[in-house]
């Protein structure tokens, strides 16, 4: 069974960076492409950022492009989201997933799902 774990999520001020982190409990790790999602309140989920196994492709959102980093450590098994230059519009819960197949951009493309991590960014 896959099992996806983020942490790192919390509170911090306009302006300020959190880097999220998502172990993933089943190898080979490398078969996976990973993203991060996120929900705002009230609204549907939608997609921040994606990577490719091998880690040589990534892909942003355009609320994520210039701000946000998406990166991962096979040898880990973990993905990691780099956050800079938080807004208020960014907080969240943050999800990860991993899928084998198929597109990018959106959730029927990953079959595995993280429990979420809240990210609140203070005005």
């Amino acid at each position: 069974q896959v099992q996806l774990v983020e942490s790192g999520g919390g509170l911090v001020q306009t302006g300020g960076s959190l880097r999220l982190s998502c172990a993933v409990s089943v190898r080979p790790f490398v078969v996976f492409r990973m993203a991060w999602f996120r929900q705002l309140p009230g609204k549907e989920r939608e997609f921040v950022a994606a990577i490719t196994p091998s880690g040589s492709n990534s892909f942003y959102a355009d609320s994520a492009k210039g701000r946000f980093t998406i990166s991962r450590d096979n040898g880990k098994n973990t993905e990691y989201l780099q956050m800079d230059s938080l807004k208020p519009e960014d907080t969240a819960v943050y999800y990860c997933a991993a899928g084998t197949s198929g597109g990018v951009h959106w959730d029927r493309d990953y079959e595995f799902w993280g429990q979420g991590t809240q990210v609140t960014v203070s005005s």
